[in-house]
């Protein structure tokens, strides 16, 4: 009878005894090798159109107001020191300074008066001081009016090339009102439009090689500089203007002509790395990525993004050529975590 009862209690115990689960599953990651493909490569180098500026540019105008009569220079003309430009209607200029001659005229005949009753003292001290402060008054107003009356002629004070003309004959111009555009001889440069999502990577001092589409100059590249980035990003275009300064190059070089601009590597030379953006995992203000060991251990590396592209983010610190990443689900995973990697070509 217990034999009975101790065989009926054994199929019980053994329903009562669960078997242990079996371990959970490793995640499975798409991954990447760091500098490797074409999002790798393209980032590093950057090629931009510009056009071939003066590095100074002069604006000329009159220094008195007037209606032009004459305008002797054309767009795309070389013009030297001294040479004409242009003239104003001196009529008006040649009778201020005729009035004002004949005031400093009368001051000195008034002048030499007092100075007679002076010496005669017919008169004091003071009164004679008076005259002799009007005397100077009406002579310094006699050579402004005549220096004015030469400025109705408008001369190239260095050479270089007429690049606009703004005002045209029979126009009456203010003080000052630009009448020409002049890009003087000198130091030719580059300016480009780089986009606001690309001018993090670059400083100024950067390297760059310069090539031009005209016939005459193809195959003929030159070495530049990155010279200067505007702080302020164009209102309309939203990019921000750049000069490339060049390395012996003719100072003649025909402004207005186009040429490619080519940036290797990031500021100060060094080669950027660009990883996918879905790879970048946000640990509050700082950039990480989730590096992948040998054993298949998750863990995480912070990094430094120089900018955001439409290739991804480059990546100028924390990360070297050849490390493996996880390219996306990196909000999934937790330090020292293992996974199980993809094979290549899984999931497209």
């Amino acid at each position: 009878m217990k034999r009975a009862a101790f065989l009926l209690v054994l199929p019980l115990l053994a329903a009562c005894s669960e078997p242990p689960a079996p371990p959970a599953p490793l995640k499975l990651v798409r991954t990447l090798k760091v500098g490797a493909g074409d999002a790798a490569n393209s980032g590093t180098e950057r090629s931009y159109s510009g056009e071939v500026r003066a590095r100074i540019e002069t604006t000329l105008g009159f220094r008195i107001a007037g209606k032009i009569i004459e305008r002797r220079a054309d767009v795309g003309q070389s013009v030297k020191p001294g040479q004409v430009l242009a003239r104003l209607d001196p009529a008006d200029a040649a009778l201020q300074a005729t009035q004002a001659e004949a005031q400093r005229s009368l001051a000195a005949a008034d002048l030499a008066r007092y100075r007679d009753l002076k010496a005669k003292n017919f008169i004091s001290s003071s009164a004679l001081d008076a005259r002799e402060t009007t005397f100077k008054a009406a002579e310094a107003q006699a050579q402004l009016a005549k220096n004015q009356a030469g400025y109705t002629t408008l001369l190239a004070d260095r050479a270089g090339v007429i690049g606009q003309v703004l005002a045209e004959p029979g126009q009456v111009v203010s003080v000052g009102q630009a009448v020409f555009r002049m890009a003087p001889d000198g130091d030719r440069e580059i300016a480009i439009s780089i986009p606001e999502g690309e001018v993090a990577a670059f400083k100024p001092g950067q390297a760059a090689e310069v090539s031009f589409w005209s016939a005459g100059t193809a195959g003929k590249p030159l070495a530049g500089r990155l010279r200067e980035i505007s702080p302020v990003a164009d209102p309309v275009t939203r990019t921000f203007a750049a000069r490339i300064s060049l390395k012996d190059a003719d100072p003649l070089l025909p402004l207005g002509m186009t040429a490619t601009v080519r940036f290797s590597g990031t500021a100060g030379g060094s080669q950027a790395l660009v990883i996918p953006l879905a790879a970048v995992f946000q640990q509050g203000d700082q950039p990480a990525v989730w590096k992948v060991g040998a054993d298949g251990t998750v863990n995480l590396q912070r990094i430094k993004v120089a900018a955001l592209t439409d290739a991804g983010a480059v990546v100028s610190e924390g990360l070297a050529g050849g490390e493996q990443i996880v390219a996306a689900g990196v909000n999934l995973l937790t330090t020292g975590e293992k996974v199980r990697v993809a094979a290549p070509g899984a999931g497209k």
